[in-house]
C-alpha cells in the first residue's frame, strides 16, 4: 500500500486492543480527576474552532453576493472626458499685417 496516497493510514492498524492501552496510558498520564476537564476543554477548544470556521464562511458567502449585486448588469460605454484644451471654442487666427513706417494709427 503506497503511504503518500492515503495521509491517515497509520490508523489502519490500530485496532481494539491498542486503543484501550492508549486509553489506559492517558488515564494514568493525566489520573481520573483532569480527565473530565481535559475532555471538557478539549471540547471547548472544538467548538471554537467551528465557530470560527462558521464565521470565515459567512463572511466569505457575504462577500462573495455583495460582491455580485456591485457587478453592473449591462456593461455601457465609458462616459467621454471633457477636456479644457479640446472643449474650448477655437477662434480663427487673424494674420498679422505690417504696417508701413512713419504711418501713426489714429
Amino acid at each position: 500500500m503506497n503511504l503518500s496516497i492515503h495521509p491517515l493510514a497509520f490508523i489502519e492498524g490500530v485496532g481494539g486492543p491498542e486503543m484501550m492501552l492508549i486509553l489506559i496510558i492517558v488515564l494514568v498520564l493525566f489520573g481520573g480527576k483532569k480527565l473530565p476537564e481535559l475532555a471538557r476543554g478539549l471540547g471547548k477548544s472544538v467548538k471554537e474552532f467551528k465557530k470560527a470556521a462558521s464565521g470565515v464562511e459567512e463572511e466569505f458567502k457575504r462577500a462573495m453576493t455583495e460582491e455580485e449585486t456591485k457587478k453592473p448588469s449591462a456593461i455601457l460605454p465609458p462616459a467621454p472626458i471633457a477636456d479644457p484644451v479640446l472643449a474650448a471654442p477655437v477662434q480663427p487666427i487673424t494674420p498679422v499685417t505690417e504696417k508701413p513706417h512713419g504711418h501713426a494709427d489714429v
